[in-house]
C-alpha cells in the first residue's frame, strides 16, 4: 500500500502537465516539407510572373490574444463587406495630366512611342538642325568715348603714384573724404572717368595726378590681358 499511493500521485502529476508541442512542425508553417514546398512555387510565381498557385490548406495558429481580437473586430468595422485590398500595377495607373514632367526616362513610355528606328531618325533630325555659332567682336559701348576703368586700365601703361596729370593743390585735403563716399575703389574709378578725369578731376578723388582715383589699381585687369 505505501509503495501503491506515491505511484498513483506521480500518475496525476503527469495528468496535469501540459503537452509537449511537437518540434517537427517548425515555427508558422504546418511542417517542413509543406514549408520549402511554398517558397519554391513563390520563388516560381516571382520569375515568371504566373498566377499565384491556390492557397494551401489552412495552418493551424496559436489562440489569439484579446488585444489582437479587439484590433481585428476594429479593422473589420472600417472596412466595408466583402472589400479586397488590392494594388494597382505601374502600367494600369493612369498617367500624369503635368505636362511638364519629362517622361523620356520611363522605358515603358517611350517604348511604347519609338522604336529603335524611329528614334534613329528623330536623332538624325536633331543633328542636321546642330549650328555652330561662331564668336564675333564685342561690340562697342555707347556711352560717349567715356572709358570704363577695364579699358582705361589696359589703355594707360603708367604705375601707380606716377604724377601724369595736372592737379590743384587744394584738393588734396577733401580727397579722403570724398573716397570714402565710394564702397570700392573700382567704383570710385567708375565715377572718376565719368566726371572727366584723368585730365580733370572734379570730384577731387584723385590728389597726386596719377588718374587712378582713391588707390584704385589697374595691376589686376592688366594681368588678365597678359594671360
Amino acid at each position: 500500500m505505501r509503495i501503491i499511493l506515491p505511484l498513483l500521485a506521480v500518475v496525476a502529476v503527469a495528468a496535469c502537465a501540459p503537452p509537449v508541442p511537437d518540434s517537427a512542425a517548425g515555427v508558422g508553417f504546418e511542417n517542413y516539407d509543406t514549408y520549402i514546398a511554398q517558397q519554391r512555387a513563390r520563388d516560381q510565381q516571382l520569375r515568371t510572373g504566373a498566377a499565384p498557385a491556390p492557397a494551401a490548406a489552412p495552418v493551424a495558429t496559436q489562440p489569439q490574444t484579446e488585444a489582437q481580437i479587439t484590433a481585428a473586430a476594429a479593422v473589420a468595422a472600417v472596412r466595408p463587406a466583402g472589400a479586397v485590398t488590392t494594388t494597382t500595377p505601374a502600367a494600369a495607373r493612369p498617367a500624369s495630366n503635368n505636362s511638364q514632367i519629362s517622361d523620356e526616362q520611363d522605358f515603358g513610355a517611350v517604348s511604347a512611342r519609338q522604336s529603335i528606328e524611329s528614334d534613329a531618325q528623330r536623332r538624325a533630325a536633331q543633328s542636321a538642325q546642330y549650328q555652330v555659332v561662331q564668336p564675333t567682336a564685342v561690340p562697342s559701348r555707347p556711352g560717349g568715348g567715356t572709358p570704363t576703368p577695364i579699358e582705361f586700365a589696359v589703355q594707360v601703361r603708367h604705375p601707380v603714384g606716377q604724377k601724369t596729370y595736372t592737379r590743384s593743390p587744394f584738393g588734396a585735403s577733401k580727397a579722403q573724404a570724398n573716397c570714402a563716399a565710394y564702397v570700392t575703389s573700382d567704383l570710385a574709378q567708375d565715377a572718376f572717368l565719368k566726371a572727366g578725369g584723368p585730365e580733370r578731376d572734379k570730384l577731387k578723388l584723385d590728389p597726386d595726378g596719377d588718374g587712378y582715383a582713391c588707390g584704385w589699381n589697374p595691376a589686376k585687369y592688366r594681368q588678365l590681358v597678359r594671360n
